[in-house]
């Protein structure tokens, strides 16, 4: 379908994701993916994480197409159309009537975990904050917030690479950057939102589990 595209990091890392999330995640209710990109891991993880309800997200109306064109490809009745939602906006879609519009009929169960792969470490720090200040309004109690990244621990990068890395996005655009953990986890606390678990993972990346 015209607009699919492909990320080969989002293959190699779904299946480890994958079996963090089998884990981790509540057993029924909507996970809300915010920065969805490609859609490949909303089209995997959908038919993988049945009945749980996917609800993707992204800004950029290319990748939106995207979604929808792998939707179609590898069709799943628990993975919803795309919403044009935006972390820094002070009001999300899924907390109006916009989301009706969106998806058409379809009642989803309440959203109970909130799933953001590969996006604070490629944006500017404003967008960590809003996906924080998000999470708290819109996860209910014992909600979760799964982050999925390469992390600095302690203020120390966890490999070379990723010292490297990290360099390198900050050449591409002063704002983006290797966060640090402990950073992260501050402004979520902030938010009502605890660190409840770090999953070492492949590639020197981290699952990083926040709970309500």
């Amino acid at each position: 379908m015209d607009g699919l595209q492909f990320s080969p990091s989002a293959e190699r890392n779904k299946e480890p994701i994958l079996q963090v999330l089998q884990t981790t995640l509540p057993p029924t209710g909507t996970v809300l993916e915010i920065a969805s990109g490609s859609g490949q891991h909303a089209a995997y993880f959908s038919a993988q994480l049945r009945p749980r309800h996917w609800l993707p997200s992204e800004v950029d109306p290319n990748l939106r197409r995207s979604i929808l064109a792998w939707r179609s490809d590898e069709p799943c009745q628990e993975l919803h159309p795309p919403l044009d939602l935006n972390v820094l906006e002070p009001s999300w879609p899924v907390e109006d009537d916009r989301i009706t519009r969106t998806i058409g009929a379809v009642e989803l169960p309440p959203i109970n975990a909130i799933i953001n792969i590969n996006m604070i470490h490629i944006s500017p720090w404003e967008a960590c904050l809003g996906l924080m200040v998000g999470a708290g309004r819109i996860l209910p109690a014992d909600g979760l917030l799964f982050l999925y990244g390469p992390f600095k621990q302690d203020g120390e990068h966890t490999a070379p690479s990723n010292a490297a890395f990290d360099q390198n996005l900050r050449s591409r655009n002063p704002k983006w950057g290797v966060r640090d953990l402990e950073d992260v986890t501050r402004v979520a606390e902030q938010q009502g939102l605890k660190r409840a678990e770090v999953i070492p993972m492949p590639a020197n990346n981290l699952s990083v589990v926040f709970k309500r």
